[in-house]
C-alpha cells in the first residue's frame, strides 16, 4: 500500500509539473520554429532564431528591460529598509497599541491592491509622479507580508545578543544591522524572491500609471506588442515572452539550490 501511494503521489506530482510547464514548453517550441509550425507539432520542423531577432526589432525591449529592473530594484530596496525597521519595532520595542498596529498590518494582507488603484492614481497625479519609476514603485514600498516575515524571524533572535551589542556601544541602527539582519538572511532572500517575481510580472498598476516607453515595464510592453491590431504572430509573441521572462528563469536555474534552502529555513523559523 505504501508503494502504491508513493507511485501515485509521484505520478501526480509529475502530471501537475507538466501542466505547469506546458505553456513554457509551447512558448519555447513556437519561438524556435517558423510561424507555420507554431500550432502544429512536427519532428522535422526547421529550427530558427529569426523570431527572437524580429521580436527584438519590433519592440524596445532594452528600454523595457531597464525600466523593469529599475522599478523592481527601487521597490525591493524600499521594502527591505521599511520592513526591517517596522519588523524590529513590532518585535522588540514596547509601546502602546503594538498589538493593534500589528493586527492592522495583517489586515492589509486581505486587501486586494486593485481596490486602491483610483485613490493611488489621484495621489500620484497630485504629486506629478504619473509615468515615472517612483509612480509605479511608491504604492509598494511597504509590504505587510515582508513585515510579518521579518517580525516573526526577529522574535526568534535571543535578546542576549542585542544586550551584548548595546554593552559594546552599538546604536539602535547598529544593532539592527549587525545583529538582526545577518541572522535573518534566509528570510530576506526568500522575501526578495517573492517581491522580485511579483513586481517583475505586475501588470495592472503599471498599465494604469505609465503612458510612454520611458517608464513602461516589460509586462505592459508585451501587452502592446502582442495586441491584435498589430497582428498576431504566435512565434514572434512567444519569442518576446521568452525575452521577458528569460532573466528570471536564468536567475532561478543558477541559484535554485539557494532559493529552496532559503524558503525552507524561513519556513522553519
Amino acid at each position: 500500500m505504501n508503494r502504491i501511494t508513493h507511485y501515485l503521489s509521484t505520478g501526480l506530482a509529475w502530471f501537475i509539473g507538466f501542466i505547469w510547464l506546458f505553456p513554457l514548453i509551447y512558448a519555447v517550441w513556437a519561438a524556435i520554429h517558423p510561424s507555420e509550425f507554431a500550432t502544429r507539432f512536427s519532428l522535422f520542423a526547421p529550427l530558427t532564431l529569426d523570431n527572437f531577432k524580429e521580436a527584438w526589432n519590433q519592440a524596445p525591449f532594452p528600454r523595457y528591460m531597464i525600466n523593469t529592473i529599475a522599478i523592481t530594484m527601487i521597490i525591493l530596496a524600499g521594502q527591505l529598509v521599511l520592513c526591517t525597521l517596522a519588523a524590529y519595532a513590532l518585535a522588540r520595542m514596547q509601546f502602546k497599541g503594538r498589538g493593534f498596529m500589528f493586527a492592522l498590518i495583517l489586515m492589509q494582507l486581505m486587501v486586494v491592491p486593485e481596490i486602491l488603484i483610483v485613490e493611488n492614481y489621484q495621489t500620484l497625479a497630485g504629486l506629478s509622479l504619473i509615468d515615472t519609476y517612483w509612480g509605479v514603485a511608491l504604492p509598494y514600498l511597504a509590504s505587510a507580508f515582508g513585515i510579518f516575515l521579518l517580525r516573526q524571524t526577529f522574535k526568534t533572535v535571543p535578546e542576549d545578543l542585542e544586550n551584548a551589542a548595546r554593552i559594546e556601544g552599538c546604536s539602535l541602527l547598529g544593532i539592527i544591522w549587525k545583529v538582526y539582519v545577518p541572522l535573518a538572511k534566509p528570510t530576506y532572500l526568500a522575501f526578495s524572491l517573492v517581491s522580485i517575481s511579483y513586481h517583475w510580472n505586475n501588470f495592472l498598476w503599471p498599465l494604469v500609471v505609465t503612458n510612454t516607453e520611458n517608464s513602461r515595464p516589460l509586462t505592459v510592453g508585451m501587452s502592446i506588442f502582442g495586441a491584435p491590431e498589430s497582428g498576431v504572430d504566435w512565434s514572434i509573441i512567444s519569442a518576446g515572452t521568452l525575452i521577458s521572462v528569460g532573466p528570471l528563469l536564468i536567475l532561478f536555474l543558477i541559484f535554485q539550490r539557494q532559493f529552496v534552502q532559503s524558503f525552507m529555513q524561513a519556513g522553519i523559523k
